[in-house]
Order: structure tokens, then sequence, then C-alpha cells
């Protein structure tokens, strides 16, 4: 899972330098710089049991940032940034959600933790595959290769015992940020993957939790690899429909339907493609599971599935330039890259080990190309045993925020009613019908957000009004714009 984050530029905001309220002594809290954040923040460090039942065994450190709120007069309870992935780290991401966060930052600190095996706490980085061509990147043996050299680099780092990067671990880690931020009750905002810490910590520390926005819901139950497939398939029939029935895609694409069958069909396709980076043409096979995952990257987003009926029809005439590209919009760099190792070590002991997953149907073209990039790594790769009660979700005792976006390709909104139903009637489950990946960062929810949580009680918050972007339409097809021809005298 992606999370997938508004890219808007960060408002000017001066922030008080204030100490967040009732920080312990033993855990000080300094003044520190986060890159793509304006203003000075601050920045702690929490030592931590690699194991817990071995507490004078290894250490590892958890890295946190407080933005401290603008009020000399704060709130009590902060609102804890819990990123997605799993793997990502929410440190990095926090320059980028502040936007939408920023009135709740008024009256509540902001705190964002990188989560065990992210970002500066024991990471679990793999190094990146670009030196290689295209024809290397996009050969699954040579990342086959890569992912176990790595697995053996991580296990020589002194936490290198990778069964214990869990989500249920990783919470206990938040809860005790928490503790030493003196915070009685906090706030939890969880996106994709993060919607799972969230309802682990809900599960493991419900008095400690005052509400919870969860956006994009991937439940413990989910069986991550083995559900994308057909959730991906119900997208691409979405996207492939709605220019079926827009007449200037129609016109534009009228075979589109036909024209994807026809690529997938006549894969494997040895084409000249332009490396992203460098420019340089370089010859590539392209294969049928290289295609899919060409385009199950902009399902994430509306605005760039609308490119897809293009992005078909130009690879079904040999030029795969749009589809590389549109596949590279949201990218896997910066904030947005992924501790792969971090990664592995969630999905192999959370996911992997209950294949089918709740309405895990393979899709007609994604079949299982997905679930097989987890089935040879999840074979070798250590993994905790994940008990039981993880994969409950509770009755909630505080109210929650539920989003979920009707295009979504990976979390679909079916995971946020299964949940929202569990947590019972504290619960509200929001459904965007046009959205993808990603609902908080609409425009109109910032607002929803804000007022959710800042609401005096759970009544009043499930009241709020978040109908605010149901009737936002679904992008137009892209359309090339066509040349005007010139006249000759």
């Amino acid at each position: 899972m992606k999370t997938f984050w508004s890219a808007l530029p960060l408002a000017g905001l001066c922030m008080a330098l204030a100490a967040p309220l009732g920080a312990r002594a033993d855990a000080p809290l300094k003044p520190c710089r986060v890159p793509g954040i304006e203003t000075e923040v601050q920045c702690g460090v929490l030592p931590r049991a690699l194991d817990p039942a071995q507490p004078a065994g290894v250490k590892i450190d958890i890295h946190y940032v407080v933005v401290p709120a603008l009020a000399r007069r704060k709130l009590p309870d902060p609102v804890f940034l819990l990123a997605g992935g799993p793997g990502q780290s929410a440190i990095a991401v926090a320059p980028i959600v502040m936007r939408q966060m920023s009135r709740l930052g008024n009256r509540r600190d902001l705190v964002f933790v990188d989560q065990r095996g992210t970002g500066k706490s024991a990471p679990l980085m793999c190094a990146e595959d670009r030196a290689g061509s295209l024809a290397q990147q996009l050969d699954p043996r040579r990342r086959e290769s890569l992912l176990r050299q790595c697995l053996a680099e991580l296990q020589k780092l002194p936490y290198g015992d990778l069964r214990f990067f869990t989500t249920s671990l990783a919470m206990q880690d938040v809860d005790a940020v928490r503790q030493a931020l003196g915070a009685p009750r906090i706030n939890l905002v969880g996106a994709s993957y993060g919607t799972r810490a969230t309802l682990e910590y809900m599960r493991q520390f419900p008095q400690s939790v005052r509400r919870s926005v969860m956006d994009g819901v991937a439940p413990p139950d989910m069986v991550l690899p083995d559900s994308v497939s057909g959730d991906n398939q119900v997208a691409l029939d979405a996207v492939l429909a709605a220019c079926e029935a827009q007449a200037e895609c129609q016109r534009s694409y009228p075979a589109v339907r036909t024209e994807w069958a026809d690529l997938l069909a006549r894969l494997p396709q040895d084409v000249v493609l332009a490396h992203p980076l460098t420019g340089e043409r370089q010859p590539v096979r392209i294969t049928r599971e290289g295609v899919l995952a060409l385009v199950r990257g902009p399902l994430y987003a509306p605005a760039l599935a609308a490119a897809l009926p293009y992005a078909v029809q130009e690879a079904a005439r040999g030029r795969f330039e749009a589809l590389l590209g549109l596949s590279t919009m949201l990218g896997g760099r910066g904030p947005n890259r992924l501790a792969q190792g971090m990664h592995f070590s969630v999905v192999c002991a959370e996911d992997r080990p209950r294949p089918g997953g709740a309405s895990a149907t393979p899709g007609v073209d994604f079949g299982q190309t997905y679930a097989e990039l987890y089935e040879q790594p999840c074979a070798y790769w250590p993994r905790s045993v994940v008990p039981q009660a993880f994969y409950t979700v509770p009755p909630g005792q505080t109210a929650a925020l539920v989003l979920s976006g009707g295009l979504d390709p990976v979390t679909p909104p079916r995971h946020g009613a299964r949940v929202a139903q569990a947590l019972g009637a504290k619960a509200k489950h929001v459904v965007v019908p046009h959205a993808g990946h990603g609902v908080m960062s609409l425009a109109c929810m910032r607002d929803v957000l804000f007022r959710f949580i800042d609401a005096p009680d759970d009544a009043a918050a499930l009241a709020v009004d978040a109908s605010c972007a149901v009737n936002i339409p679904r992008p137009s097809a892209f359309v090339p714009v066509q040349p005007i021809p010139t006249s000759t005298p």
C-alpha cells in the first residue's frame, strides 16, 4: 500500500516553540529543523527494547517530531500521524501533510513518529536500484537477487533480527512516545497502512484514544498481496467504462478495451524506451507483469487514471513512454520511499501466512501477479508469529471517522464498511465516490478533519457533515490537444 498525500505547498506557519504540554524530563525534546518545514520544531528520541521480552537486550531509538501548537493555552490531546506503506516515514511526510492538518495545529501539538524500521527509527532500507539499465530494473530475477542481498545486509545490523518489526510492537512504541509527552489521550490520524496501525493502537490502548480518523482502510485481515488483484481489476474496469460513457473519450479512444486486451495478448514485446533519469534510449522486454505494474500506480489517483486510455492506446501501438511516465508520477522516492525491509517484515508476518483474505478473488487481467511479488521473498523472510487477537476489531469506545474513496484500487470502500460495522455506533463511514486512495487530501476534507477532532464530545464529532466531497466529479479523460492546422497562402 502506498499513501497518496496531496503535494500542496506549505503554508507559512509561525509555530510557537513552547515545550509540548506535560513532556517528561527524562525524555527531553530539542529544537530542530526538518527539511520541508519552514519553522523550527521539536525532536525527540526514545530508546526502546528491540524485543520487549528482553528489556536489557538490544535497544533501538524511536525518533519523533513534535510541531508545537500555536496557542499558548494548548489542549492536552495531541494529534499523532500514523504513516502508510508499510514502510513510510511519518517524519518524511510531515511537510506534505502539514497543510491538511494546519488548523489542528492551532491548539494541539502535531506528532510524527517514525515507526520502528522506518525513517531514523532503526531503519530497514534497501539500496535503490538506480544504476542498472531499464531492462535490469524491470527484470524480476534482478529484483529478487537485490532483495536477498538487502536482507543479508540488514541482518548484519545491530538491530538486524527482523522478527521484531511488527505493527503490534510499533504501536507499543507509539504509546511510549505518548507517555513521554505526558499526554493522557491522543487523537490518531492514519492513512492506508496507517489505518491498520490505528486499529492496532486502539485495540491495545483503548483508554488512550480520544478520537481517530482512518483514511483508506487496510484492516488487519485484509491480506494485502491477495486482495489487491481483484481491487485493481475493479478500478481499471471502472476507468474503461467511464471512457466508454464519455463522448469525447469514446471519440478519441473508440477501441480502448479491445486495445487493452490485444496489448496483454501480445506480450512479451521487445521495445526501445528512454531511461527516465538519463534519457538514454535502451532496449527493454516488456512483459505482461511489467505492464500490469505500470498500470497499477496511476489507478491510485483519479487525475492520473484519467490518462490511462491514452497511455493504453499508445502502448497498443508500441509506444510505452506514456504508460511509463504515468507510473512514476506518484513516485517511490523522497517522502514516498518505503523501507523495504520493514515492509516485508510486516507483510510477511501479518498478511502472507493467511492466504485468501476478505473477498480476495483475483482479477481477470491482474491474476496473481501482485501476490507473486511476495510469495518467494516471504518464503525466506524472518517473521514474527502474530497473535490471533491482532486480526480482531473490537467495538470502538470513542468516535472514529472512516474515509473511503470509491475509486480506490487498493483499499476500496468495502474494507471501510466492515471496519465501521465492527467499531459500532461510534464509527462514521464516509465514501467519496470519485476519490482514489486518499480522501483527506481533498481540499474540503481539511475542514472536516479539523471539526471532527475539535468537536467537544463524540456526539458532536459524529454529527460533523462530511458530504462536501461527495459531489466532486470524476476527472474527464485526458485527450491530447491537437495542433491547429495552418492554412497556406
